[in-house]
């Protein structure tokens, strides 16, 4: 399927009223969980834009993951929780919680194949939890907080993305560290402020499985002013080789997730003083071809199982859905 992507355009606005952080579509695609800066959680229907909030964690939340069946959402929190919810229910109530990590819970994916959970934190550490939430294994490694983690869609291989602009590759079943990937370009020190700045936000693989996208931020002059720029960087999966990197021409803020598209195409989700966008590349091209650009500031990006649906999360407390468009034979 070849999308148009200039044609895409937004669909419907959803309030909540309090800054958003978070948001992730279910595998089935009938909920978009959401979070905010308020602590509560929302469920939004997708087809009627209906909500429930509800309060969750002690803090924000940050990531959620889907049990392979879509019945169970997992919640990260920075209060050092994962939380466990039945999807569908009327009135959702904690099913576990699991005091997962010391610090921030930052990451969270799902193992389709068996249901396997990795979260990332503030420690440092990848953990890894069963279905219901009993540990499996710890995963030492890196030496920075963990901003993201990614199970590979077909092979027994767990990413991890950290502050640093470190990605390892780790063999699930064995906990062995592989290799690792060098993406030190999203991550930055100012000596003047002594701040760390940056980090792997996100992990995502191309369709054919041979190309691997890191979203961060670069050009950080001035951390805690927030001037920053977004930032992908693409690798050849078999070598480990950077392919590329991805720019996005002048926006200024940080690339929160990239997710790719039907046609090979990617969209990242880019936010922060400079407002939100939805950033097109094509492949094999280094500057986007397209940019939208969105009401606020975006803070994160998910994209509908159906491929056609992108949300955002923004800092004026409202969800943004925008329609992807099939280009017409």
């Amino acid at each position: 399927m070849s999308l148009d992507a200039k044609q895409t355009h937004v669909l419907h606005e959803w309030k909540h009223g309090k800054p958003m952080v978070a948001c992730r579509f279910d595998p089935l695609g009938r909920f978009l969980f959401s979070s905010s800066e308020d602590y509560t959680l929302q469920r939004w229907n997708v087809e009627s834009g209906e909500k429930i909030a509800w309060e969750a964690h002690d803090s924000w939340v940050r990531d959620f993951a889907f049990s392979p069946d879509g019945q169970i959402c997992i919640s990260a929190g920075c209060d050092d929780r994962i939380i466990f919810w039945n999807t569908a229910d009327e009135k959702l109530m904690p099913v576990r919680t699991v005091v997962a990590h010391k610090g921030w819970v930052r990451a969270l994916n799902v193992q389709h194949s068996t249901g396997l959970i990795a979260s990332g934190g503030n420690d440092n550490l990848v953990k890894l939890w069963s279905a219901d939430g009993e540990p499996v294994k710890e995963l030492a490694g890196h030496s920075n907080d963990v901003y993201s983690v990614f199970f590979h869609p077909t092979e027994d291989v767990l990413l991890s993305g950290d502050l640093a602009g470190v990605v390892n590759q780790w063999e699930v079943s064995t906990g062995k560290l592989v290799r690792s990937f060098e993406a030190k370009d999203l991550h930055s020190y100012n000596k003047g402020q002594q701040v760390n700045y940056g980090g792997v936000r996100d992990i995502s693989l191309s369709p054919d499985g041979k190309v691997l996208a890191c979203t961060g931020l670069h050009k950080a002059t001035n951390p805690l002013g927030a001037v920053n720029e977004p930032l992908v960087l693409l690798f050849d999966w078999a070598k480990g080789e950077k392919i590329r990197s991805q720019p996005a021409d002048g926006v200024k803020g940080i690339g929160w997730r990239t997710k790719f598209l039907a046609d090979g195409s990617e969209v990242c989700g880019a936010g922060g003083s400079g407002g939100g966008y939805l950033v097109f590349f094509k492949q094999g091209e280094e500057k986007p071809f397209h940019k939208l650009k969105l009401k606020d500031t975006v803070r994160d990006m998910a994209l509908h199982p159906n491929g056609l649906l992108v949300a955002t999360t923004h800092f004026d407390g409202h969800i943004r859905l925008c329609q992807l468009t099939a280009k017409k034979a």
